[in-house]
């Protein structure tokens, strides 16, 4: 069965900027944001992917993404709440794990996240330099709680 299992955590500076190996424009939108399951169109760059997650308990949740046309993906943000998640993803790798550290723009901008997605829930992680607060738990940080309620009016 399909887990995500993650943490995310604040940033304490932007020392991660020189580390980077790739970074993509992402757009996305939600047509369901129920605690208990959530269903998210994105585009990715130049593809299209729809994500349908379960609820979070502890740091996992099922996950289960899958491409789309590109075209079905602009399409289907249409039907999506509104305002829709816009960032741009950097990819870091750092001691083996691969970091992925999203920059907010939009009603979201001055938000900046890393998200770390683990193989177990017990597996220890050396956190970079350049990482602050854990926000693993705090809901607000979620992309899909950021629809209903974006950083700009925390």
């Amino acid at each position: 069965m399909p887990r995500e299992i993650e943490r995310k955590f604040l940033l304490k500076n932007d020392n991660w900027k020189s580390q980077f190996t790739s970074r993509t424009i992402i757009k996305q939108g939600y047509l369901n944001t129920q605690k208990e399951r959530t269903v998210r169109v994105r585009i990715f760059g130049e593809k299209g992917f729809l994500t349908i997650k379960g609820e979070t308990v502890g740091i996992s949740r099922l996950e289960f993404e899958y491409e789309i046309p590109i075209k079905e993906a602009k399409d289907l943000l249409q039907l999506c709440e509104k305002p829709f998640i816009e960032k741009e993803r950097f990819v870091v790798l750092d001691r083996k794990l691969k970091w992925e550290i999203d920059v907010f723009v939009g009603d979201n901008e001055g938000l900046k996240l890393a998200e770390v997605e683990l193989e177990d829930e017990c597996q220890d992680v050396e956190i970079p330099e350049w990482i602050g607060e854990e926000v693993t738990f705090d809901n607000r940080y979620f992309n899909s709680s950021l629809v209903k309620l974006p950083f700009k009016n925390w």
